[in-house]
């Protein structure tokens, strides 16, 4: 069994003056032959790593606080500190150094801090003048008192000796009695004296005089002497608020009378550092240091205690589950929880784990899941709070619960999906409960964060990776995206998208609708950078770019831009599933027609759209280009105010020169269709990707004929184009987009439920096939496009072999598809 006495926590004071944890471990002295000399090792209990090894120099001023406590500095601005389990450990360590030293280990500061400039003024000071000669602690020499402490501040060496001063003759108890002769006769000049006094000790910053002014007897003399600010023309209640106003509430009895003071006291020192204290200057502000270490280290105290203490908690837990327990008792309970957490945070990694492994053993998660569902708003946002904890703590621990918990509920009631309802239905009119839940569920389902578990469980990251993502979007998904969906609903689309009908009032013209669209809009697109397979299947099966593009006539910029971002992070993909499903529905056409919309105003929206195709030119996204080229290039073509579009038309001629010059190149034998697979068979590698299951997330599984699928259909596209060119001047004159009144044309988005469907089952024989109108149902799409690719022009490629039965396939769709066949 390890030697407890030596048993240490090591801390470092961070910039921001906070304790920062570094470890547990077992501290010796020893002699360090690369140090040469005396050193203080840290080995961690877990794994022996070094975590500290400093040697104990003859000048580094060393302090001993609270028993159990060694702070001291190592280098400017880097203070190091040793609590150590037992105070037997920490005196034993306490005689190593001062035994190096050559000081007696019965003082609590080895040296005095002394710095250079004041070395010179001191150093001829006689032996004798060890401490401040302290005025006599009367009424009339409070003034003069008050001068002396004030006086010391600036120096080191005179604040030391000032505190050993105070704290050997006792003067603070004594100072607390003459406040209380003062008070009672109404001298306020005494008790403004008082207040500088009282003030100046505690930015002496001792540990040792921390205890005396902190204790239970000495505490609210010292609220009241600092209620007496000369600043301030009415003194503050503050004694009157600790008293009365603020009210210990024990949930269950706590037994334990010195863990009740521990509680009491870190409640008022708070108090005094946060509320009474004015903020300190810039120099003033290593002051207060040992203040925080003390309330630090205190909360740190609590903490153990109370988990240490078994029966306590079980019973809190108890009566938060219980069904009778009344809503004024529960809400005790879940803000005595809340703080539980947020003392907890003081505690080092192992402590802080074993602290949340209680909790969860105790059934933290399925209270919160009830408590979470009231309609207290106070209770609802305690629970948030200590959820937040949880998932902060350990995200795989909560996940493993909701999966478990699926098992044996309803989708209704299970944990996360309560979590998605209170982000749905937070009725702060800025959403700031909601915000908070869209971070926790976005750190649920982050792959990443899925990985970092790998460290404590590497062989279960990738199971619980796929488990997870595929328990969200079977269980979860449509909670979360049933805002969206309702406010894009088809029947609403369908009844409002006319021609020459405002279309804005299908999207939400409500300000906290809008937010809430647009932090849903948020986690979606997070979903598409990492969520590849599933969002994917996702998407297409729900046409949800389509319902998403819907929200681009939104009167609120903002939610128009978050759908615009959904399609780019889609686009930035250059997924050519996602393109076929982009092309199939003419999704850029809500697109174009806010960009048509928006005129000439220069703004965000204005140049997140010019990107969108900026990225598509830069990239080179040849099947894109082609559609964007061929549908929508002479409405802009008048955008002349970047060369984007202008760009798009020289990328798309220049392809077509290339794949001409590639055609001639080759025998005329090679360019027959005959060795070109028809579109049949590239459904079919569509539909078998579907079917397939996922290898693993963020790798795309696509069969080797997608790779050239891209360039095969290029010379076909192109070839037709030029073919029925002619043919389709006379249409096109028809069916020419309408011009806005600021020039530019408008085009009527379709929003047919019938080609969504398509997207996943079928793809167009030709990408530059003639966009139907809108209100063309699915057949009259499907006839169009049979026609344009069994007429024939003259003049064109036709395959060697015929087959008489390949009409027959594509008119019946319920017969099976078949592998196009070539020839021997």
């Amino acid at each position: 069994m390890s030697d407890t006495r030596r048993r240490v926590k090591v801390y470092t004071l961070n910039e921001d003056r906070q304790w920062d944890d570094r470890g547990t471990g077992h501290v010796s002295s020893t002699y360090v032959e690369r140090l040469k000399g005396m050193s203080l090792l840290v080995r961690a209990e877990s794994d022996g790593s070094l975590l500290l090894e400093s040697k104990i120099n003859a000048n580094t001023a060393y302090q001993k606080q609270q028993d159990t406590l060694i702070v001291w500095s190592e280098a400017e601005n880097y203070d190091l500190a040793l609590s150590f389990q037992e105070k037997a450990g920490c005196d034993e360590i306490w005689e190593k150094i001062c035994q190096v030293q050559g000081k007696d280990p019965s003082v609590e500061v080895t040296q005095d801090l002394i710095d250079e400039s004041e070395e010179d003024r001191f150093e001829e000071m006689p032996e004798t003048s060890h401490l401040i000669d302290l005025p006599t602690c009367e009424l009339d020499k409070l003034e003069e008192i008050a001068d002396l402490v004030t006086s010391v501040l600036s120096s080191p060496i005179r604040r030391e000796k000032l505190a050993l001063a105070l704290e050997n003759e006792g003067y603070i108890k004594k100072l607390l009695q003459l406040f209380q002769t003062c008070e009672n006769l109404d001298n306020s000049e005494g008790l403004h004296h008082l207040y500088e006094i009282i003030r100046g000790i505690l930015f002496l910053n001792k540990a040792t005089l921390f205890e005396v002014m902190f204790s239970d007897e000495c505490i609210m003399d010292v609220v009241g002497c600092l209620e007496y600010d000369p600043a301030i023309a009415q003194p503050k209640s503050h004694r009157e608020f600790l008293t009365k106003t603020a009210k210990f509430k024990e949930v269950i009895p706590i037994t334990d009378s010195e863990l009740r003071q521990k509680i009491h006291q870190t409640y008022r020192v708070q108090y005094i550092q946060d509320i009474i204290l004015p903020t300190p200057s810039v120099f003033e502000e290593n002051f207060l240091s040992t203040l925080t270490s003390f309330i630090f280290f205190n909360k740190v105290e609590i903490v153990s205690m109370l988990q240490e203490d078994e029966k306590f908690l079980s019973e809190v837990f108890a009566q938060l589950t219980d069904e009778a327990t009344d809503d004024d008792k529960r809400r005790e309970l879940v803000n005595f929880f809340k703080e539980f957490c947020a003392f907890s945070q003081t505690l080092q990694p192992q402590s802080r784990d074993a602290f949340f492994k209680t909790l969860a053993n105790l059934g933290i998660l399925p209270a919160l899941e009830i408590v979470m569902g009231m309609d207290d708003l106070q209770v609802r946002c305690a629970a948030t709070d200590i959820f937040s904890y949880l998932v902060e703590f350990s995200p795989s621990m909560v996940r493993d619960f909701v999966m478990q918990e699926a098992q044996q509920s309803d989708d209704d009631i299970l944990l996360i999906n309560v979590v998605i309802e209170q982000m749905i239905c937070d009725a702060d009119p800025e959403l700031g409960g909601a915000v908070q839940l869209m971070g926790l569920l976005r750190t649920l389902i982050d792959p990443e964060n899925m990985l970092a578990t790998a460290n404590v469980r590497k062989c279960k990251w990738k199971t619980e990776k796929s488990e997870f993502l595929n328990f969200f979007y079977n269980h979860s998904m449509h909670v979360l995206t049933a805002p969206l969906l309702a406010n894009t609903s088809e029947d609403k689309v369908e009844k409002d998208a006319v021609i020459g009908s405002d279309s804005s009032t299908i999207c939400p013209d409500n300000f906290q609708t809008a937010q809430l669209l647009a932090l849903i809009l948020e986690l979606l697109t997070f979903c598409v950078e990492h969520h590849t397979y599933h969002i994917k299947n996702y998407i297409m099966n729900k046409d949800l770019l389509r319902r998403v593009l819907i929200l681009m006539n939104s009167k609120h910029t903002f939610l128009a831009l978050c759908a615009l971002r959904f399609m780019r992070r889609i686009i930035g993909l250059k997924d050519e599933f996602y393109n076929r499903y982009i092309i199939k529905g003419n999704l850029f056409e809500p697109v174009i027609n806010a960009l048509l919309d928006n005129g000439t105003r220069y703004n965000l929206l204005n140049s997140a759209i010019i990107e969108l195709f900026e990225f598509i030119r830069v990239e080179d996204i040849k099947s894109l280009t082609v559609h964007i080229v061929d549908n929508f290039y002479k409405s802009l073509e008048t955008i002349e105010y970047v060369q984007t579009f202008k760009g798009l038309q020289t990328k798309y001629e220049q392809e077509k020169d290339r794949q001409n010059q590639k055609l001639n190149s080759l025998p005329s034998i090679l360019r027959s269709n005959r060795f070109r697979r028809d579109a049949r068979a590239l459904e079919d590698d569509e539909d078998m990707w579907f079917n397939e299951d996922e290898d693993e997330e963020g790798e795309a599984v696509v069969s080797p004929v997608e790779k050239s699928k891209s360039e095969d259909e290029f010379p076909e596209s192109y070839e037709k184009f030029m073919e029925t060119k002619k043919a389709k001047e006379s249409e096109d004159k028809e069916n020419l987009p309408k011009r806005t009144t600021g020039g530019g044309f408008k085009f009527t988005f379709s929003h047919s439920g019938s080609t969504a469907n398509g997207a996943n089952n079928s793809h167009n024989k030709s990408v530059a096939a003639q966009t139907p109108p809108a209100g063309s149902n699915g057949s009259a799409s499907k006839n169009a496009n049979l026609n344009a690719t069994s007429t024939t022009p003259k003049g064109s490629l036709v395959g060697l072999v015929d087959y008489p039965d390949d009409d027959d396939d594509e008119e019946e769709d319920t017969s099976p598809r078949k592998r196009p066949r070539l020839g021997s």
